[in-house]
């Protein structure tokens, strides 16, 4: 009896709000229960039963109240298609090297370092003292913080042999990230519309930064050596291109560290056609059986734009980088850096220098060698074992990745889904390329987190190739 008692109050409610405007004060509860001739505890339950519903709402205190009933309809943004037009360059969606570590999953794909591998007591104690410093309170040059500025150069400056004048530290220029270099310097030097020469395959992240900055991607191919200088020569010449972005060292995806021989051969090349090389020094900390010898310590004629990235090595939370260009390059560069973003963060740049400027930080990339090397022959190692199929064509000298070459009648949609599904992300090839891949690679990254667990990745890797083979 309670129940239809209950179901009795809550009909004769549902009329009366009905009728009634939005906060009106709905009868006490002994008035209900004198209304309807039900207990106070049924009466309760039948108010419980409204505001489940959405028709009232309790106020303690005050009592009891219509809700206003809003209708639930989808929003309408239609609108912005027309005010927006066509993107001028495609909307790529998120790399796999960007997505996040899933639960319990063997991460293979991503593009930074594991905590463990960071100079995390340096980088405290560095960003402490920051914090405490004038830099936490004060705006920073546009250009960057004067000291950070030299030691750039004076890195730089040291691998440059003699004859060649050194960088000076007015030719940096600080930025929030390579990434962002990246950008600008493909406005600021090739501009919309104009050919950019790249490696192929290449960084994920330049061929993005070139797709929004609308630059022309023209692709040179470039294997364990690194591109072949004729080949180079002749895409100038068929472009009319001014610019060739590439990583001379421990190249992002295959590893590649050209040779000094290579170097000057690709430096005659860029001279000869009044061109500038783009370097991308992104593993410079990362040797393992070898050091990084910057092209640019070879140039001082500004033929060689220089980007040196510290996010990897230090941390991802401090988001530091350079670029070194001489002459108006250099101030075409400080210009979109200036309307982009105005200027670094002084606290970060602080950190960074600090931490860079520490006996500790030799240290610690001399033992960084080590355990990458031990990273990197592992997962070698069990490739060779448990996937027999994927071809690596060298082990890289540095850097943070293995490039493997599958079958070619490989199903990589498939393969990537079934060794996510038994707990192993990998990152498909066809990302780092430009134009249409020129075969089925994948890329693995051996300096993520639980390096014991690469034995089972391999051999989740392995089933999965072997279904993922087509036949």
């Amino acid at each position: 009896m309670s129940d239809d008692s209950s179901a009795r109050i809550v009909a004769g409610l549902r009329a009366w709000i009905a009728q009634a405007p939005p906060g009106t004060r709905v009868p006490s509860n002994r008035a209900l229960v004198a209304e309807y001739g039900a207990s106070p505890v049924t009466v309760q339950k039948a108010m419980h039963a409204l505001a489940a519903q959405g028709l009232v709402e309790s106020r303690p205190g005050v009592g009891t109240f219509v809700r206003a009933v809003r209708t639930v309809r989808p929003p309408d943004y239609g609108w912005q298609t027309g005010a927006l037009r066509s993107p001028r360059a495609p909307l790529p969606v998120l790399a796999t090297p960007l997505r996040g570590q899933l639960p319990d999953a063997i991460g293979l794909h991503s593009g930074y370092p594991d905590r463990d591998l960071l100079p995390e007591r340096l980088v405290r104690a560095a960003l402490a003292r920051a914090a405490r410093s004038d830099a936490a309170l004060t705006r920073s040059d546009t250009a960057g913080l004067p000291e950070l500025r030299a030691w750039f150069a004076g890195e730089l400056g040291q691998a440059t042999p003699a004859g060649v004048t050194p960088p000076a530290p007015r030719d940096v220029v600080v930025l929030p990230g390579s990434q962002s270099g990246l950008s600008s310097t493909f406005r600021a030097l090739v501009g919309f519309g104009r050919p950019l020469l790249v490696e192929s395959p290449t960084y994920w992240g330049a061929i993005l930064a070139a797709a929004q900055a609308g630059v022309r991607l023209v692709p040179v191919p470039s294997g364990a050596a690194g591109p072949d200088p004729d080949e180079l020569a002749r895409a100038f010449e068929e472009t009319g291109a001014r610019a060739f972005y590439a990583q001379p060292n421990y190249a992002n995806p295959t590893g590649a560290q050209w040779s000094p021989e290579l170097v000057g051969r690709v430096l005659d090349v860029v001279r000869a056609h009044g061109a500038f090389l783009v370097e991308d020094d992104w593993a410079h900390d990362f040797g393992i059986d070898t050091t990084a010898r910057p092209v640019a310590a070879h140039d001082d004629a500004g033929h060689v734009v220089y980007l040196r990235s510290l996010t990897k090595s230090v941390s991802p939370a401090v988001r530091v980088a350079a670029v070194i260009a001489r002459g108006p390059a250099r101030d075409r560069i400080l210009a979109d850096r200036g309307a982009e973003s105005m200027y670094v963060g002084g606290v970060l740049q602080a950190a960074a220098l600090d931490v860079v400027t520490q006996p500790g930080w030799r240290a610690h990339l001399r033992a960084l060698r080590h355990r990458l090397r031990a990273r990197r022959d592992l997962l070698a190692a069990c490739l060779a074992e448990h996937v027999p199929d994927a071809l690596l064509e060298h082990v890289p000298p540095g850097g943070l990745n293995l490039w493997a070459r599958l079958p070619d009648s490989t199903d990589r949609d498939r393969l990537v889904r079934d060794c996510e599904a038994e707990g192993v992300v990998i990152a498909p090839g066809a990302e780092w390329f430009p134009a249409e891949p020129s075969g089925s690679f994948i890329r693995l990254n051996y300096s993520g987190p639980d390096p014991d667990r690469f034995p089972d990745a391999a051999r989740v890797i392995g089933r999965a190739l072997a279904r993922a083979a087509r036949r």
